[in-house]
């Protein structure tokens, strides 16, 4: 198989939470890939750890305590490195009882040895668009501005005009309505779903070779979300992206990746081919997948007037984390042969099909 652009392999980022006096295990040993002109959908729910993982890989997070192990292979035709080489040394964790006791960690040290590893990376290599597009556009500069800067700091292009020309051929094939007034435009003049197409535009002005997608379609209607996906469909086919998608809509994540990573409790609980794993009649799967497989509307249950399923319980505290399966308090599948395991013993991700693993002892021997 080809190197794959980017690989996330057992990232860690914590947070310390002064009110309860207690670390957060946000991003808790994901490991996942994204593949040359892919696409990966990151799923979950609200507290699963897919926006600081896309935060982790754009070197976002700040230095207290933040990442604090695991390793970001890059891999591009020009970029080949570790985003997170060398950063373990700065720091030092004591662990016990499944809670995390204490991070000690040279801070400034870590943040100047990060800043040095994404100098070139962010805007040129990987872009980003976030969830809210208009809080992520400086409102007091226009839309065109920005988006010539952006061009000028990662492209190589230096001539203002050039710069303009091509801010604008941008504003064209994201299909903004008249792109040339557009241009002198502000934030707020503009509706969220114009915001969105401006910021998409940014990002890929600089023609990156990997896009973090953090929900983009949040905070839009359900038409302007549609075309939203559209758009990131078409721009797919043309310039042959890779994209790590990041979404708690199953919709969107089913009609754009290839692959996808299911978080829960910080961790990958199932990752695959999209065609089986969204797939609700498939054989193997986790019953996290499965439950939010069952919460999505469809024809069948609109016509039958059917409840939606409801995942009982809250999503687990990372603070103290359980012992065993971190879904095993919400979970309706659980067997008398495997409860003492489920309850006592965090399961490995297992292969149970060809690139196809699920973390679960309902499918580990």
């Amino acid at each position: 198989m080809a190197q794959p652009l980017l690989k996330i392999e057992n990232l860690r980022t914590y947070f310390y939470a002064h009110s309860k006096q207690a670390f957060v295990r946000s991003v808790d040993g994901v490991s996942l890939e994204v593949g040359q002109r892919e696409t990966v959908g990151v799923v979950g729910e609200s507290g699963s750890g897919k926006s600081i993982t896309a935060m982790s890989v754009m070197g976002l997070i700040s230095g207290g305590p933040g990442v604090i192990g695991g390793s970001i292979h890059y891999a591009s035709d020009k970029v080949q490195k570790n985003l997170l080489e060398g950063l373990e040394n700065y720091v030092q964790l004591e662990e016990g009882n499944g809670r995390v006791l204490t991070v000690k960690k040279d801070e400034s040290g870590w943040q100047k040895a990060s800043e040095k590893l994404m100098a070139g990376m962010r805007g040129k290599e990987i872009a980003m668009i976030f969830q809210n597009p208009r809080a992520s556009l400086n409102p007091y500069i226009t839309v065109g501005e920005q988006i010539t800067e952006a061009v000028r700091l990662h492209s190589g292009i230096s001539a203002v005009k050039e710069a303009r020309e091509r801010a604008i051929h941008w504003l064209e094939r994201v299909k903004i309505d008249s792109p040339r007034l557009r241009y002198n435009s502000y934030p707020s003049g503009m509706s969220g779903g114009m915001c969105q197409r401006a910021m998409i535009a940014m990002a890929l002005s600089s023609e990156p070779s990997l896009l973090i997608a953090d929900e983009p379609t949040t905070g839009l209607d359900a038409t302007i979300q549609s075309k939203i996906v559209d758009l990131l469909q078409e721009l797919k086919n043309e310039t042959g992206i890779s994209t790590l998608l990041i979404s708690h809509d199953i919709s969107v994540i089913t009609r754009l990746s290839d692959r996808v990573a299911v978080l829960y409790g910080g961790a990958v609980v199932e990752y695959g081919p999209a065609s089986q794993l969204l797939d609700a009649q498939a054989g193997f799967k986790h019953p996290y997948t499965a439950a939010l497989l069952a919460s999505v509307p469809n024809q069948q249950k609109i016509r039958a007037r059917a409840n939606l399923q409801a995942i009982e319980g809250e999503v687990p505290d990372t603070i103290n984390t359980p012992p065993g399966c971190r879904f095993y308090a919400r979970c309706n599948q659980i067997t008398p042969e495997i409860r003492d395991k489920c309850a006592a013993i965090h399961p490995e991700l297992k292969d149970v099909a060809p690139g196809h693993q699920v973390r679960c002892w309902r499918f580990i021997n």
